[in-house]
């Protein structure tokens, strides 16, 4: 056994070796592009297609190997037909992810360069506003832009302010009397990019009727981006927050800034899950750590 674990080291040992520099930075590329791609499914309905996809491949190989030839002829057919039915049934979802891959910054798409700080005061200001703004019933509609950059998804473009996201300048865009209120408020790292925003009409069935066109632009920029959308309604003063297509509605304050600070501000990891992912190095770090303890005793 010892022998058979000595040559299997040592074979692994000489194939690492033998692959040169250019095929470690190949293998390292791919791995963090498709770690990425799956990151930009996951939120979206095509991570749960491709867990099905998986199934029906997976019964397909085993009606194959048990010769259960009736199950392999209609899961064949299935499978030459399927993929275009799948195509034209998730259009929607598949245009987001090219969007997604396409829109954003080259060196963005890798190291998102972003001031947290400036990020993280944008959104106690922006939870100031939508608080007041509720108790004044004054309606806006507040666009966090965030990978997917927004350039021509508008009906008509806003003025631009590039400008700090103070909670007094939200409330005076969204002034009922102010010239820029009834369009968005597009905020870009944490800097309010510009306001007077017109979004697209969209309609969307799983949306009740009783809600406005700032709710129904609000979710359409959110299906179509990764957008986070703070929607405060100008006839009830309920808060709300678009993502993804879905809106989650009658918010409190502290909920607000719980989604916003989860959704835009990158959490750090906590050590107790470092440790599980990388179990190795944690026990490597411990014995270091209490080999210099003892050298210190």
């Amino acid at each position: 056994m010892g022998l058979d674990l000595a040559y299997l080291a040592g074979w692994i040992g000489r194939y690492l070796l033998s692959i040169h520099i250019a095929g470690y930075l190949d293998i390292a590329i791919m791995a963090y592009v498709f770690y990425k791609v799956l990151m930009l499914v996951r939120a979206t309905k095509v991570a749960n297609l491709l867990k099905g996809l998986m199934i029906l491949l997976a019964a397909l190989f085993l009606s194959s190997v048990f010769q259960l030839h009736g199950i392999d002829f209609l899961l064949s057919r299935i499978v030459d037909w399927g993929f275009l039915a799948l195509i034209i049934l998730f259009t929607p979802e598949i245009r987001r992810i090219l969007e997604q891959v396409g829109s954003r910054r080259f060196l963005a798409f890798f190291v998102p360069e972003v001031d947290v700080g400036e990020l993280e005061r944008a959104i106690v200001q922006t939870v100031d506003a939508c608080a007041d703004m509720s108790e004044s019933r004054t309606g806006a509609l507040i666009i966090f832009e965030r990978d997917v950059l927004l350039d021509g998804m508008f009906s008509r473009e806003g003025t631009i302010l590039d400008a700090d996201v103070t909670s007094t300048l939200l409330k005076n865009l969204f002034f009922v009397k102010a010239p820029l209120h009834d369009g968005a408020v597009v905020i870009r790292g944490g800097r309010i990019l510009g306001a007077g925003y017109i979004l697209p009409q969209h309609k969307n069935d799983r949306i009740s009727r009783e809600l406005g066109t700032r709710h129904h632009a609000g979710v359409g920029i959110s299906e179509s981006s990764d957008a986070v959308v703070v929607i405060v309604s100008e006839e009830t003063g309920t808060i709300s927050v678009a993502m993804g297509g879905m809106l989650k509605r009658h918010l409190t304050r502290e909920t607000l800034e719980n989604i916003l600070r989860n959704e835009l501000l990158v959490q750090e990891e906590p050590e107790e899950r470092k440790k599980d992912r990388f179990p190795l190095l944690a026990l490597l770090r411990s014995r270091k750590e209490g080999g210099g303890g003892r050298g210190e005793g």
